[in-house]
C-alpha cells in the first residue's frame, strides 16, 4: 500500500514536498516513482529512484526537484522548488517491489497511492 501527502497550494515560485508512506512490502522496494496528472492530461512521470539511490528526472522538472528515500527505503520523497504553474495536477506515488528499470513510463509500476494534489497559482 502506498499513501501519499503534503499536497497543497502554493504560489508560483514556491516550494513543496511531498511524501509516499509505503506498506505491507515484506521484501522491500525496487522501484518508487512519482507521476502526475493534470485535468485532460496523460499521466507523466516526475521522477523515479531504484533501492540503491539511483534517480532519474523528467526533464520539465531538472535542477528544480529532488526525489529521495529514507534509509529503511520505505518512505519516498518529492522536494519541489520554482514551481510553475504547469506542475500543477495529481501526484502518485508508484512502485515496483520487483525490478527496476529507473523508467518514467507508468506501465512499469504495478502499484499506486491514491495522489496527492498539487496546485500551483500564478
Amino acid at each position: 500500500q502506498l499513501a501519499e501527502s503534503g499536497g497543497g497550494s502554493v504560489q508560483a515560485g514556491g516550494s513543496l514536498s511531498l511524501s509516499c508512506q509505503a506498506s505491507g512490502y515484506t521484501y522491500g522496494l525496487a522501484c518508487m516513482a512519482w507521476f502526475r496528472q493534470a485535468p485532460g492530461k496523460e499521466r507523466e512521470g516526475v521522477a523515479v529512484s531504484n533501492s540503491d539511490g539511483d534517480t532519474r528526472l523528467a526533464d520539465s522538472v531538472e535542477g528544480r526537484v529532488t526525489i529521495t528515500r529514507d534509509k529503511a527505503k520505505t518512505t519516498l520523497y518529492l522536494h519541489m522548488n520554482s514551481l510553475e504553474s504547469s506542475d500543477s495536477g495529481m501526484y502518485y506515488c508508484a512502485a515496483n517491489s520487483a525490478w527496476c528499470l529507473l523508467a518514467l513510463n507508468p506501465t512499469h509500476y504495478p502499484d499506486w497511492g491514491r495522489g496527492t494534489q498539487v496546485t500551483v497559482s500564478p
